[in-house]
């Protein structure tokens, strides 16, 4: 196998990654997403890993990718995982009751954390983030944080319930806004940060 470039080595990393995520390959669109470049310069990236026998020959099916097992002298580093704790359910309706129980752990690829920071994960329940992207079951990956900047979504504990949503501190409140107009803004004088959103993961 020939060594790969830094592109193509960044291009198969993000492909384990999904597949050790979420079980499937990505798209072609969504490494263009990924990588903010098209998704011509996709496949060019892609026929260049199947020339070099990273990668089977791809047929015509969405998630058809299949990853070769590299040789060991060929430079391609597999991704390190870090395993994420899973703390119950999060809301992203109204505010949900949650105890935050143990529930197992996440293995998350380091490309998709930051150094340093402390994470949990927490299954969205509800549909209030619709427009932000965030479905009902998918799982949040939280940065643990006790502070947080107008417009960052986080995870917020009133009382005993805890719940999703963009924060945004205004003079006498802290507003908790969803991103779906059937809900309203959720306003309160007292609320605990306990984290900010990092990124979602979805299977199919």
């Amino acid at each position: 196998m020939k060594e790969l470039t830094n592109k193509q080595s960044q291009v198969l990393q993000f492909i384990c990654s999904c597949i050790e995520l979420n079980s499937c390959p990505p798209t072609v669109r969504e490494i263009a997403s990924h990588f903010h470049v098209t998704p011509r310069a996709v496949q060019i990236h892609l026929e260049a890993l199947r020339k070099k026998g990273f990668l089977a020959n791809a047929d015509k099916r969405s998630r058809s990718l299949r990853v070769l097992s590299p040789a060991a002298d060929s430079g391609f580093i597999p991704p390190a995982v870090r395993q994420i704790p899973l703390l119950g359910t999060v809301a992203a309706g109204l505010p949900l009751l949650s105890e935050e129980n143990y529930e197992g752990y996440i293995n998350l690829p380091d490309s998709y954390i930051k150094s340093g920071k402390t994470y949990f994960a927490l299954t969205v329940r509800g549909n209030s983030m619709i427009d932000a992207g965030i479905l009902d079951g998918d799982t949040a990956i939280i940065e643990q944080s006790s502070t947080a900047e107008n417009g960052q979504i986080v995870v917020a504990v009133l009382e005993d319930a805890i719940t999703l949503k963009r924060f945004f501190r205004e003079s006498a409140r802290i507003r908790l806004h969803p991103e779906n107009p059937v809900f309203n803004d959720i306003y309160c004088q007292n609320v605990r940060i306990v984290g900010i959103l990092s990124c979602i993961l979805r299977t199919y």
